[in-house]
């Protein structure tokens, strides 16, 4: 009985950290990420409008959070946004001028260019560059 109860109380605290994670993505053109929740904190590397991130940890203003490279680090509430987004994830990513592989390729995204999500139709993605460069991905290309 006991083991069960053990089974039982992981699998509720695994459930309700995976409930908690919520995904957003930088609204600001650049966001410092910091090694600690505030400006005290060390820069550790700075990311564009559009990346998105999956919140892992809240600590007042400041989010900690995992991307898709599964790198952490913590960025201020007001620089991210509920916008749906993606991050190419393959070295070269066709982008392409409608929804599947019969249509041209309007340019060559590198890995993690991240895109505003248009709009999804089946397994594609509209996608649309900070830029302004807009076309259609594969959804297995992106995070």
């Amino acid at each position: 009985m006991r083991i069960y109860a053990i089974i039982i109380t992981l699998f509720i605290t695994l459930s309700s950290s995976v409930a908690m994670a919520e995904r957003l993505a930088v609204s600001a053109s650049v966001a410092n990420i910091r090694s600690g929740p505030g400006t005290e904190y060390d820069i550790i590397w700075k990311v564009e409008t559009h990346h998105p991130i999956q919140i892992i940890k809240k600590s007042g203003a400041w989010y900690r959070f995992r991307d898709y490279e599964q790198d952490e680090g913590w960025i201020h509430k007001s620089l991210v946004s509920k916008i749906r987004t993606v991050i190419t994830k393959k070295k070269k990513s066709n982008i392409r001028s409608g929804p599947g592989t019969r249509h041209k390729i309007v340019f060559t995204a590198e890995q993690g260019s991240p895109f505003r999500v248009i709009k999804s139709k089946g397994s594609w993605i509209s996608i649309e560059h900070a830029d302004g460069d807009k076309g259609w991905i594969y959804e297995a290309l992106v995070w």
